[in-house]
């Protein structure tokens, strides 16, 4: 091969090139030949950069939570929407926003917090209390380690302290809730009429008006888009299994992993915070100090809790009397570790300052000692990962082959198939709601109805279809949506024509009935006119559930009676139908009727908009002053 390259690039044509590409080198520099387009980001925030991982690790994310929300209710095609690909960006944008306020104003999620968040999640709890166990377990089950994990959740945090802060400045009186009560809990009365459908005021309908009305509205009559594809699967448990680990082999696993069956030492403690400022100044420092000493003075293991939930400045856990349960070492930071795990069941420590964070006053109130489980006791598991780690590894290598092949020649997957002893089998047509078999995963109809596949002709990449499951596709045919020929819709059109027909004269007829009733006629007498009859509503609410969702907005959108005239308006119904409706009295919300627990309540649900609303305001303002750019050919 080298030979022939060597071969080819002799003679003066390839002077002639080689040439231009030293002139084009020392023209245009050679530091932008190399750079070439190094941006690789889908959006950069000032100096923070959102990868294309980043979305899409967040789109894996909202596809799974839709999928065990919606169920067979999920649309797939609805994340590869461009409005709804713009709105993942804007949320990830906005969030990148938070974070750098916070950095601006000072705002930090201290090692405490999360460990109070962690230990709060009920996941992670067992008879109210955070298990060490259940935390190991998952953290296990999703191949997760614990600085991941808390990075994780920190980072989530993070995004929710200044919203927070904002919350706690949001001031709503007794006046805006009186305010909003009168029109939450307004009442209306009403007179309703319904109206029927006219007759239609033809029925011919001339060939030109046929297709004028199908060209109009062609996209109504087109055949569903499909595709066929061929693809190459990989399951783990289809492929053939290795000899089985022999016990010599288990025992050799348990000694090399003995560390995963050893119960590490766990202490359950109890602590106070008291908070030292960023920054703080040398008298902030010795009052934060003064007044640590103080309550660690007074702390008995009796009344700890009842201090706790009087001091402490960490409010995750101040609720429960400072509790953060049963934890291990490294989960707190440095300072905190040492003084915990030098100290004796039942002892309440002095203060402890921990960086960013403060003083800690701590109370461990029990132990737990660390032991190791015998091998029989756990060969079960030991076979089991084994057998799951050989599985794996016999995936990985399939499943890594079969990704290169396809690599290799995108124009086909037969080579790939031939050269991994899979079989290349087809699928049935399906459109981009998907199919039978692998069609049914959204992540494969994702890819099928992709750039790359659909429109360049690639085969796919690896598709990772969970529990070492995954599958290579490329398009055998497509079928574009084209429209059907007049000839074969030309009934649907004809109706449609009639139909509009019907809508046009029933708008008339409705507002002709409104103007009579502005006028002054009786309403009895009209809705007779119209083949109708009034019905009376009284005390209609926002929420009633005996009407039409359109007729009560239409009720409330209605301003209040004027000079004893009622307020009318006709409301659209379906294939023509109307009901005209007239508001005659409007009703104010009685605030004296709500209860003390219910004004707390709407106080609450008033605060988390009002917050929700100026959180809003200032992320659009921060937006404004921070240098945004959007990658959108990448989105």
């Amino acid at each position: 091969m080298l030979h022939s390259l060597r071969t080819k690039m002799e003679g003066w044509p390839t002077m002639v090139v080689l040439g231009v590409s030293v002139f084009a080198v020392a023209f245009f520099g050679i530091e932008n030949y190399l750079q070439g387009d190094r941006a690789s980001y889908l959006a950069k925030v000032g100096d923070t950069e959102i990868q294309q991982q980043d979305y899409q690790e967040r789109v894996n994310n909202i596809r799974e939570q839709m999928m065990a929300q919606q169920g067979d209710r999920y649309d797939p095609t609805y994340l590869e929407q461009p409005a709804t690909k713009q709105k993942i960006l804007d949320a990830m944008i906005s969030q990148a926003v938070l974070r750098q306020a916070n950095g601006k104003l000072g705002l930090t999620v201290t090692d405490a917090q999360v460990v109070s968040a962690i230990a709060a999640e009920p996941a992670f709890q067992s008879d109210g209390k955070f298990d060490q166990k259940a935390y190991s377990a998952y953290l296990a089950g999703t191949r997760t380690s614990a600085a991941t994990f808390e990075a994780q959740r920190r980072q989530e945090m993070a995004t929710q302290l200044l919203p927070n802060a904002i919350g706690q400045s949001v001031l709503v009186t007794d006046a805006d809730i009186d305010r909003v009560l009168r029109l939450t809990e307004q009442k209306r009365d009403v007179r309703l009429v319904d109206i029927p459908a006219p007759a239609a005021p033809s029925t011919d309908v001339s060939d030109a008006e046929l297709k004028a009305y199908y060209d109009a509205h062609r996209a109504q009559y087109m055949t569903p888009e499909q595709v066929t594809l061929q693809y190459i699967e990989v399951n783990a448990r289809d492929l053939k299994d290795d000899a089985p680990p022999s016990d010599a082999d288990l025992r050799g696993l348990y000694e090399q992993q003995k560390s995963r069956y050893v119960q590490p030492e766990q202490r359950e403690v109890s602590h106070i915070l008291v908070n030292v400022p960023k920054n703080a100044t040398p008298e902030q420092q010795k009052a934060a100090l003064e007044k640590a000493r103080k309550i660690a003075s007074e702390a008995t293991p009796a009344n700890f809790a009842t201090l706790a939930g009087q001091n402490s400045d960490d409010l995750g856990s101040k609720r429960q009397g400072g509790d953060l349960g049963f934890i291990e070492k490294g989960v707190a930071n440095a300072s905190f570790d040492a003084a915990l795990f030098a100290m004796k069941k039942g002892e309440i420590s002095q203060p402890v300052l921990s960086p960013d964070e403060g003083y800690h006053i701590i109370y461990l109130r029990d132990v737990r000692s660390g032991a190791a489980k015998p091998f029989e006791e756990v060969r079960g598991d030991i076979l089991a990962k084994a057998t799951a780690d050989a599985h794996g590894r016999k995936y990985n290598e399939v499943a890594g082959h079969l990704a290169d092949e396809a690599y290799q020649s995108p124009s086909s997957l037969e080579p790939a198939a031939k050269a991994s002893s899979l079989p290349l089998q087809v699928t049935e047509p399906f459109g981009r709601d998907g199919g039978k078999g692998i069609a049914a995963n959204p992540k494969v109809v994702a890819a099928a109805f992709s750039d790359d596949v659909l429109v360049q002709g690639n085969s796919s990449g690896l598709i990772d279809l969970g529990d070492n499951h995954g599958v290579v596709i490329h398009v055998d045919k497509h079928t574009p949506s084209v429209a059907k020929p007049l000839s074969d819709v030309q009934a649907a059109v004809r109706q449609a024509v009639i139909d509009d027909r019907i809508i046009a004269q029933a708008k008339k007829q409705a507002d002709d009935l409104v103007a009579r009733a502005q006028k002054g006629e009786d309403l009895t007498a009209i809705a007779n006119a119209a083949h109708g009859q009034v019905k009376t509503v009284a005390g209609v609410t926002r929420g009633a559930q005996d009407q039409p969702p359109a007729v009560v907005q239409a009720i409330f959108a209605q301003s209040r009676p004027a000079d004893g005239k009622p307020a009318l308006v006709a409301v659209p119904m379906e294939k023509g139908a109307y009901t005209l409706v007239a508001v005659d009295k409007v009703v104010d919300g009685d605030t004296s009727k709500i209860t003390a627990e219910e004004r707390a309540g709407f106080r609450q649900q008033m605060g988390q908009a009002v917050s929700a609303a100026q959180t809003l305001g200032f992320i659009e303002a921060m937006k404004a002053k921070t240098e945004v750019k959007i990658s959108k050919d990448r989105l």
